[in-house]
């Protein structure tokens, strides 16, 4: 047996020659890489991000609308089978009640929209209804129509009641508008001066004084109305119009007992209406009374003062009179400005009627058509033909064109000193005029070129 000190080194011989065989065969064999350790509780590790396409994606993308997806002509036919049609939309009341030309349809279409506030309280659809009612002469239709507008609730408005008074006058149906007024407590409507007033000039228009003397007079007492200037402007007015100037002037007077002062136009109307019947040394007078009581005139009350002078060729007092008017304050208007150059072109003086045709922009105002009727009509006459055919021209580019006698005499002048070109220019305009010439007056145009052209 082998002793314990002998096995001892046999056994590390053993492990010594086993340690340098296991070294010679690592060096021989390829070294391979351990795995990587696995760990137990690994942190996250950020993802890295993936490659971005061309087109970057948003993270909170806005929904875009998507698109409709295209239907067959088939899907169309069936979607219009499926949903019936709407019905075609009624025209506006207002527009069939301005086309209706049946008077009873026309009467039948406003009662059924009777309580339309948009009907009723359109004065054009009102008037225009009784209008052509009347035009039809179905006085039975107005009196049915307006009757029952009074029984409405606005039937107890003064101002509505005032409407139905003015349209019965139009209608030619006073006795109507009086007994409207007569009725007004009826319809629990209270009375003032204007609805006096309203159907004293419905009166005045179809009556004379002397047949409604008892409505002016009384009234008024029988109401408590107090009378107030326009009440008795209305009576003056319509006795100068019939001619009895002498009872428009007492009523003047009996206007100031009552206690109202006469206005402007108390004394505008009067001094035109004794100036129209060449009765100057009254009107005159009720001139120099206006400006004494310090009731300055106006433009209209210079106007009818220039008028009477013109008319009575004192075209230079009529010139001085609107200077006058200047230095106060009021500038001349067309109407002055025109009959100032008719004043002068009457007296023959057509370089002052030129010199105030060229100040017309200086006041201003522009040319209208009677100021160019008068200017054109007069050069006529004068034989100054280039300055009216510029004037005609001129008019006519306006729309405005002189009357069928001064277009005869200015072509007959133009065409008497060889002025064919400008006479032709003329028939082209009077051509073109809207609403066109009749077939015989333009003929008559025409025929004054070709005889001068013959001749």
């Amino acid at each position: 047996m082998l002793s314990r000190h002998t096995a001892r080194r046999l056994f590390t011989s053993i492990n010594l020659a086993v340690s340098v065989i296991s070294t010679n065969i690592s060096k021989q064999k390829p070294q391979v890489e351990s795995p990587t350790p696995v760990k137990l509780n690994p942190e996250r590790e950020p993802r890295k991000p993936k490659a971005q396409s061309p087109t970057p994606v948003k993270l909170n993308p806005e929904r875009e609308p998507r698109k409709p997806k295209a239907q067959s002509p088939t899907s169309f036919k069936l979607k219009a089978e499926r949903e019936p049609r709407k019905p075609e939309a009624e025209p506006p009341a207002l527009i069939k009640l301005k086309t209706e030309r049946d008077p009873d349809k026309l009467f039948n279409l406003f009662q059924a929209n009777s309580r339309n506030r948009l009907v009723v309280e359109n004065r054009f659809a009102f008037e225009d209804t009784v209008s052509r009612l009347a035009g039809a002469r179905r006085f039975d239709y107005i009196e049915q129509l307006l009757e029952h507008q009074k029984a409405l609730p606005q039937g107890r408005r003064e101002g509505f009641i005032v409407r139905i008074i003015m349209l019965y006058g139009k209608a030619g149906m006073p006795n109507h508008a009086l007994k409207t007024f007569y009725d007004m407590h009826l319809h629990g409507c209270p009375r003032t001066v204007k609805s006096f007033n309203a159907t004293l000039k419905v009166l005045l228009l179809t009556q004379t004084f002397d047949t409604i003397r008892p409505y002016f007079y009384e009234a008024p007492e029988e109401f408590g109305i107090q009378r107030d200037e326009f009440s008795f402007n209305l009576v003056i007015k319509a006795l100068c119009e019939m001619g009895s100037l002498d009872s428009a002037y007492l009523m003047m007077i009996e206007m100031e007992k009552a206690g109202i002062r006469p206005d402007v136009v108390t004394y505008t109307t009067l001094i035109s209406a004794f100036y129209k019947c060449d009765r100057r040394v009254i009107a005159d007078g009720l001139w120099n009374l206006m400006v004494m009581r310090k009731c300055l005139p106006n433009l209209a009350t210079f106007n009818v003062r220039i008028q009477y002078l013109v008319n009575k060729g004192r075209a230079w007092q009529a010139r001085s009179l609107m200077q006058k008017m200047v230095a106060i304050g009021i500038n001349p208007d067309e109407l002055t400005l025109n009959l100032i150059i008719k004043g002068f072109c009457r007296l023959g003086n057509l370089e002052m009627a030129k010199k105030t045709y060229d100040a017309l922009h200086s006041w201003g105002c522009k040319p209208n058509s009677k100021i160019y009727q008068t200017m054109i009509h007069y050069l006529c006459e004068e034989g100054e033909f280039v300055s009216a055919f510029r004037m005609c021209k001129d008019s006519m580019t306006r729309n405005w064109f002189p009357s069928v006698h001064s277009i005869c005499k200015l072509l007959e002048v133009l065409m008497k000193n060889s002025k064919d070109r400008n006479a032709w220019e003329i028939i082209k305009l009077v051509r073109r005029r809207v609403p066109p010439y009749s077939v015989n007056e333009l003929k008559a145009f025409e025929d004054i070129l070709s005889r001068d052209k013959i001749e």
